[in-house]
């Protein structure tokens, strides 16, 4: 159960991060900048699927990141870790659903997917170590 949990939180948050980055790029009229970088990677043609994009799948890899960026805390013990990743996901879907209305939502959305991104890089260059054993932690 340890090494499928470790497996989960080590590599889901990654598909998470990419997913809604992806997603995000196939929703030209919601975000135009990330958009236009989407085309120039040759993804335009998720364009036509824009609204199943931006309604079902950039929410679902939200969650998917942030459920299992919580859930990392259970293999590593490491809060800074854990909150920093948290935050992304936690931002994502707040510009999308409350804060939609608002103009600097956008920037909200932009910055919390480089967030998103930035935790999953430094998860791949730098990985989380466990800190604590299963009876205690050293301080």
């Amino acid at each position: 159960m340890q090494t499928i949990m470790r497996f989960l939180s080590r590599f889901g948050d990654k598909v998470g991060s990419f997913g809604a980055l992806v997603s995000a790029m196939g929703c030209a009229m919601c975000f135009p900048a990330i958009a236009s970088l989407g085309a120039a990677l040759g993804l335009g043609f998720l364009s036509q699927w824009e609204g199943l994009f931006v309604n079902t799948l950039l929410p679902l890899f939200a969650w998917l990141a942030l459920v299992l960026n919580g859930l990392g805390w259970f293999s590593h013990k490491q809060w800074h870790r854990s909150v920093i990743g948290i935050t992304g996901p936690v931002l994502l879907l707040l510009s999308l659903y409350p804060w939609f209305k608002y103009g600097w939502s956008s920037y909200v959305t932009y910055s919390a997917l480089a967030l998103m991104v930035a935790v999953s890089l430094w998860d791949i260059f730098s990985p989380a170590n466990k800190r604590c054993d299963d009876q205690s932690c050293a301080v």
